[in-house]
Parts: C-alpha cells; sequence; structure tokens
C-alpha cells in the first residue's frame, strides 16, 4: 500500500493532508506547554499556600508547634511543599523531553515537506512541459498536411488544364513535393514527439511521482510516530512522580496517624498549671438568732467600722476562698475599683444642702459575686508577688526570676533558662578548647601564627563561662526554691484533706454546743481554737510576712466620700490620712487610715501633700 500507486493522481490533496498534520503537532505543541504552564502555577501557588501557613519565627506560634497534632500539621506543609516540587518537575521534563524536541522536529519536518512537494511540482512541470512539445508538434504535423493537400489538389487542377503553360505546371508540381516533404518531416518530428512525452509519462506517474510521494508517505508515517511517542513521554513524566509524590502523601499519612492526644492534654496541662489550689468551701454563717454576727471575711465593712484587723482564720474553707485573698488590704488590691471615680460634687460638701437626704450606703457585694467578677474580668494585676512589692495597676517588664508567673509556670521557664544557660556554657567551652588546640598548634609551628594572639580571647571566653556558671548557679537556687515550695504544697493538700474530715466534726460539736447553751448565744473563741490548729501553707506565709506599704505623703479629704465598692474606702471631709500610692494615670489615690485600714480615693476629692523625699526618689 503505497501513495505513489494508490494516490498517483492526488497531488493536491496530500499537500492539504501533510500541512494538517504539521498544524495537529503544533497543536498538541501548545497543549504541552500550556499544561507546563498549569504544573508550575500550581506548584507555585501550594508553595505559597504551604508558606502562608508556616509558623512565623520568633512568634507564639512556634509555641503551639510542640503539641502533636500541630507537629503533623507542619510536617504536611512541609509535604506538600515537595509535593509543589514534584509538579515542578513534571513541568520541566515535558519542557525537554516534550515541548523542546517537537518544536524542532516541527521545523525540520516544513522543511523535508517543502522539499518533497517542490520535487513535485517540478516533476509535474516537466511532465506539462512534454505535453505541451507534443501538442505543438501535432499542430505543426496537422498544418503541413493540410498544406501538402492543398498544393497536391492545385497541382492536379493546373496540370489538367490545357491553358496554362508547362513552366506553370512544373512549378505547381514542385511546390506539392515541397509540401509533401515538409509533410513528412513534420509527421517524423510528430512521432519522435510523442515517443518521447510517452516514455516521460511513463516515468512521471510510475518512477517519479511515486517516488516523490512514498517520500512524503514516509514522513507522514514518522509524525505519526513521533507524535505517539510524546503522548507516551507526556504520561511517562507524571508516572515517574507518582512513587515520590506517593512518599509525600505516605509522610502525611504518617504524620496523622503520630498525633497522640494523650500527650496534647498533658502538653496543655504543662503549659497552663499554675500550681494554686483551688478555692475550698464557704461556711455557712447562721442569721436566724439574734446574736452577735460571726465575723466573716466575706463582710469587709466590719472590719473597717471597728477599726481593728480581723481574725486570723487558719481554716481552709475561710482563710484560703482564694489562694491570695487573705487580708482586707490584699482584698482591696484585687477588688481596686474598674470604673473611673465619680466626679467631685458640685457644692463645698454634700452635707451643705440643708435636709439633703443621704445616699444609703449600698449593701457590700457578696464575695462569691467579686470571686466570679475576678475571674471572668481582665486583671488588671499580673502576677501573685506584685501584690506582695505594692505593684497593684500597673507593672512593668517581667522579673528576672519569673516571679510574676504562677509557681508551674515559673518552675518550667526556670528549668528552661538554665538549659539555654548550659547550652551557652558549652558553646563557649567548645569555643575556648578548639582555641586552645590552637593556641598549641602555634606553640610548636610559630610559622604558622603567634600564640600570643589567642590569649586575650580565651581570657574573655573565661570570663564568659564565669558569668554564665554564676547565672546557672542564681537559676538553679530560684529553681530548687520553687521545687520546694511545689512540694510543700502538695504536702499541704494532703494535710488539708485530714483537716476536712476534723473540720467537720469540730462544726458539729460547735452547733451542739451553741444548742445547748442557756441563752443561745455562742462565741467565736471555740471555732477560733479549732482554727487555729490548722497548719499555715507555704502561700499564707508570704502574705503574712508582706510588710505594709511605706506612707509617701499626706492627704485631706476635700469632700465626703461613701467607699461603695470593693477596694475603696470611706473618708469624711476635713479629715487627714496618710498616702501611700500616688494617682498612676486612673483617676485614684491610696490611702491608709490606720494600720489595717486602707483603700481607694478618688484623686478629686482629696489634697495631697507629699513628702520631699518621696519625690526625690
Amino acid at each position: 500500500m503505497s501513495w505513489g500507486t494508490e494516490l498517483w493522481d492526488q497531488f493536491d490533496n496530500l499537500e492539504k493532508h501533510t500541512q494538517w498534520g504539521i498544524d495537529v503537532l503544533e497543536k498538541f505543541i501548545k497543549f504541552v506547554k500550556e499544561r507546563t504552564e498549569i504544573e508550575l502555577s500550581y506548584a507555585k501557588q501550594l508553595r505559597n499556600l504551604s508558606k502562608k501557613y508556616q509558623p512565623k519565627k520568633n512568634s507564639k506560634e512556634e509555641e503551639e508547634y510542640r503539641y502533636t497534632s500541630a507537629r503533623a500539621f507542619l510536617a504536611t506543609l512541609n509535604e506538600m511543599n515537595d509535593y509543589a516540587g514534584q509538579h515542578e518537575v513534571i513541568s520541566e521534563n515535558m519542557t525537554s523531553l516534550i515541548t523542546g524536541e517537537l518544536t524542532r522536529y516541527v521545523q525540520e519536518l516544513k522543511q523535508e515537506r517543502k522539499s518533497h512537494f517542490h520535487d513535485g511540482r517540478k516533476a509535474q512541470q516537466h511532465i506539462e512541459t512534454c505535453w505541451k512539445q507534443l501538442e505543438a508538434s501535432k499542430r505543426r504535423f496537422e498544418r503541413d498536411c493540410k498544406e501538402a493537400d492543398r498544393a497536391q489538389q492545385y497541382f492536379e487542377k493546373m496540370d489538367a488544364d490545357i491553358n496554362v503553360t508547362k513552366a506553370d505546371v512544373e512549378k505547381a508540381r514542385q511546390q506539392a513535393q515541397l509540401r509533401h516533404q515538409m509533410a513528412e518531416d513534420s509527421k517524423a518530428e510528430y512521432s519522435s514527439t510523442l515517443q518521447k512525452f510517452n516514455s516521460e509519462q511513463h516515468d512521471h506517474y510510475y518512477t517519479h511521482i511515486p517516488h516523490i510521494f512514498q517520500k512524503i508517505q514516509e514522513m507522514e508515517e514518522r509524525r505519526i510516530v513521533r507524535i505517539g511517542e510524546s503522548m507516551k513521554t507526556f504520561a511517562e513524566v507524571d508516572r515517574q512522580v507518582i512513587p515520590i509524590i506517593g512518599k509525600c502523601l505516605d509522610e502525611i499519612t504518617k504524620a496523622a496517624e503520630s498525633i497522640d492526644h494523650k500527650n496534647d492534654s498533658q502538653l496543655v496541662i504543662e503549659a497552663f498549671k499554675s500550681g494554686f489550689e483551688p478555692p475550698g468551701d464557704v461556711d455557712f454563717e447562721d442569721f436566724t438568732q439574734p446574736m452577735k454576727r460571726t465575723v466573716s471575711e466575706s463582710s469587709l465593712s466590719n472590719s473597717r467600722a471597728d477599726g481593728r484587723p480581723e481574725p486570723k482564720f487558719g481554716g481552709k474553707s475561710k482563710g484560703k476562698l482564694w489562694p491570695f485573698i487573705k487580708k482586707n488590704k490584699l482584698m482591696s488590691l484585687l477588688t481596686s475599683p474598674h470604673q473611673p471615680p465619680p466626679p467631685p460634687p458640685a457644692s463645698a460638701s454634700p452635707s451643705a444642702v440643708p435636709n439633703g437626704p443621704q445616699s444609703p450606703k449600698q449593701q457590700k457585694e457578696p464575695l462569691s459575686h467579686r470571686f466570679n467578677e475576678f475571674m471572668t474580668s481582665k486583671p488588671k494585676i499580673h502576677c501573685f508577688r506584685s501584690l506582695k512589692r505594692g505593684l497593684s495597676l500597673k507593672l512593668g517588664a517581667g522579673p528576672e526570676d519569673f516571679s510574676n508567673l504562677p509557681p508551674e509556670q515559673r518552675r518550667k521557664k526556670l528549668q528552661q533558662k538554665v538549659d539555654e544557660l548550659n547550652r551557652d556554657i558549652q558553646k563557649e567551652m567548645d569555643q575556648r578548647d578548639a582555641l586552645t588546640k590552637m593556641k598549641d598548634v602555634y606553640i610548636k609551628n610559630p610559622q604558622m601564627g603567634d600564640a600570643a594572639s589567642v590569649d586575650h580571647r580565651l581570657a574573655e571566653l573565661g570570663q564568659n563561662i564565669e558569668k554564665l556558671r554564676l547565672e546557672v548557679q542564681k537559676f538553679e537556687g530560684w529553681l530548687a526554691e520553687v521545687e520546694g515550695r511545689l512540694s510543700m504544697r502538695s504536702e499541704a493538700r494532703r494535710q488539708s484533706g485530714l483537716y476536712e474530715a476534723q473540720n467537720s466534726s469540730a462544726v458539729n460539736s460547735c452547733a451542739q454546743d451553741r444548742e445547748s447553751s442557756p441563752d443561745g448565744s455562742y462565741t467565736e473563741e471555740q471555732s477560733q481554737e479549732t482554727e487555729m490548729k490548722v497548719p499555715a501553707t507555704d502561700f499564707d506565709d508570704e502574705f503574712d510576712d508582706e510588710e505594709p506599704l511605706p506612707t509617701i505623703g499626706t492627704c485631706k479629704a476635700l469632700y465626703t466620700f461613701e467607699g461603695q465598692n470593693e477596694g475603696t474606702i470611706s473618708v469624711a471631709e476635713g479629715e487627714m490620712l496618710y498616702v501611700i500610692e500616688e494617682d498612676k494615670g486612673d483617676g485614684w489615690t491610696r490611702i491608709r487610715r490606720n494600720e489595717d485600714e486602707e483603700g481607694y480615693v478618688p484623686t478629686s476629692y482629696v489634697e495631697v501633700y507629699l513628702d520631699k523625699n518621696a519625690k526625690d526618689s
């Protein structure tokens, strides 16, 4: 089956068909090129997506990646980055193996096709030229035959006419012979030309054209084979990266299977555990008997009105409603006014208005309400030790010993600091060892360098190591202190369980004594005796041993102020008081009446006289 024998007369159609084949090849090249662009765009988008969700350096997100679920997500992001790289490989391989190769092949194919069809046109033009020569020879032979026939008829006519001279007859005879000879010559030429044309035509249709068409057929078949191979390469490029993509997906699956919910839960405990004890139970206060009310820490106004310190309860229920709620002044710190201070009255004093109704003093809110408010609102005091130091509203940077953190968090931070310092020490020691070896080499081989040139650096490294060791000792001391307190608290927790059983029996006995009393009265000495037996925890000792804030001046009350909120104190017009803390910009000044009665008043209600030494400091 050959185009040369089967399609000998379809030159134009073959030309169109081969051009269509080249167009198909160029279309496939364009398709592959667009596919590579899509792969590059997809890879770029995947990389950007992976980069977008990568944790920022030196940010809080880095701390979150200690959880197994977050680490699995980070591994997924890294694998997606590798996954994107495989799509880039697909694009590169398709560009080099398909697009580039086929582009060069199309150029060669166009040149070859042009050459073959040029030869075909040349052969066709040659056969057409031979045909034209044959037609010209044929027409000339036909013309000469007609002229010879006319000359013969004229001669016969002249020969039959008796009136024509013999010379004219001879002339006509010669002319007839001449025309007859010319006709014979034209016949011979026509015959020769015909034989030549037939030979050329045979060669054209059975030799030249089949040979040219065979080359065109081979060219077209090579094009078809090439486009088939390119399609296989197109699939093979994808198939080559499938194992690597499969490994990426396997790693993602492995990362997902490594998620440990129990470990993450334990990390949450380690991250946020404060080390404090939960608040104890609130005691029952009996108001049904017309007798002296039981003194409770929830009624702060009683201690203020009496002007004496509250009884110190050792019981877990009263003395430890919250780990740092122990004394009235600490309560005033925790419940310092959140709202802005009231403006001063328009008149000189609220009592200046005749028969003016005095605003009734509102009942103190229950302690449980204050506790809930403290737990839900954003606290102004960020650490518990800052209470002891008198920093109630505004705090600066965290202290070096991390005392602004709860015990458990402080222990973790101190341990991290110790580990970091130990790593720094190891680095410095490695540098010192390297310099020492270098110095030994310089001593043995002076031509390599001066041994004295490293002495200064060695001395500097020794000083750095000594400083770091002192830092380690300091932080290890703080760490031992925290670990000791945590162990003491765990011991106190065990003892508190024993005390709760004793306390319940003591409460029952107190109730029986009150029922057996002839006048129904009840005294606090019995409950105090029970409560004084409770061992105080380490946390209570911190606040029991704290020193009151020093006075920094005095102030005079310009107006009467009814301290109706927790943390405030009532003052009368003209009363002189001590200033222990200036206005921090929130409109409140902290004052003290006596050793155990202090609180906040609006700055606009008092006239402050600061000591000179306090101003200088």
